[in-house]
């Protein structure tokens, strides 16, 4: 929030001191990384919460808020980018004290950068897609103050004001991708996407281990909510078996895939073998 609104002030000084609209598009990019930072704060709070009798599985779901919010002032912010712009390109003004401007921009460039690889660092080393969605916001906050700068820099060395305005017009284009990106991430993690390939693909290589052992598993249902994971299967184990040793199978087994997964909930079902009832289940809902 902090690094925010310094980097309002920066660019909003370098617009006002150059005209660019170029700039104006940055500065406002910036504004959305404020009302982005003080939901991300807001909706990690929430999911910071212990689970209760009203969320038996916790809070996580709140960082999909979060990140969706996110995206759509990130939309929001590319039109009105555009609409700025648009009246430039068909009537170009000419920019003023180009150096202090350049200055003041990559100095703020240079905030968001640093700020961008401590959220993105974070984000991963806690699995929160609030925070690596902040993180790839600022990134391409960096790269498109780079063509904001690149921009200024070729209108000062041609002298065609025109390249400020389509310069404006690049970087709407590409806050609009990376807002699209955000929404369908929060999209993604609302409606209970299953977990990566490469993640199930873990899980099916522990079970896969007992399977050589005569243990029988189906309906594998996975999915990600926030920083938590869940998973839920069946296990099929010979009819003869006491309760005490398949629970003590059942224990050894979501051991290791919580080992394998970080913040993993597993949730496993025991069921017989010879019962051909078992076999009625196997697919994801009854």
């Amino acid at each position: 929030m902090a690094a925010a609104i310094a980097t309002i002030l920066l660019k909003g000084a370098a617009y006002y001191f150059t005209g660019s609209v170029g700039l104006l598009s940055d500065a406002l990019e910036s504004l959305v990384n404020l009302a982005g930072a003080l939901m991300a704060f807001a909706m990690l709070t929430v999911a910071a919460r212990p689970a209760d009798e009203e969320h038996a599985f916790g809070h996580n779901k709140a960082e999909y808020f979060s990140s969706g919010v996110e995206g759509a002032l990130i939309l929001l912010a590319a039109i009105g980018i555009i609409i700025t712009a648009l009246p430039r390109l068909i009537s170009p003004a000419p920019l003023q004290k180009l150096g202090t401007g350049l200055f003041l921009a990559l100095g703020a460039s240079l905030i968001n950068g640093a700020v961008a690889m401590i959220l993105l660092r974070a984000g991963r080393r806690f699995g929160s897609i609030v925070l690596e969605a902040d993180a790839r916001h600022l990134l391409t906050d960096v790269w498109t103050s780079l063509g904001v700068l690149a921009g200024i820099a070729a209108v000062a060395l041609t002298g065609w004001l025109r390249f400020d305005a389509i310069v404006a017009l690049l970087v709407a284009a590409h806050i609009v991708r990376s807002g699209l990106h955000i929404v369908t991430e929060s999209i993604h993690g609302l409606m209970d996407t299953a977990l990566p390939e490469e993640e199930v693909a873990a899980i099916r290589g522990i079970l896969q281990k007992y399977e050589a052992d005569g243990i029988v598993f189906h309906a594998l249902k996975t999915r990600r909510a926030g920083v938590r994971r869940f998973a839920t299967l069946h296990v099929l184990v010979p009819g003869h078996w006491s309760v005490h040793r398949g629970h003590l199978l059942l224990e050894e087994m979501e051991q290791k895939l919580r080992a394998a997964l970080p913040n993993l909930s597993v949730l496993t079902h025991l069921e017989s073998l010879e019962d051909m009832a078992s076999f009625d289940d196997e697919g994801h809902d009854r």
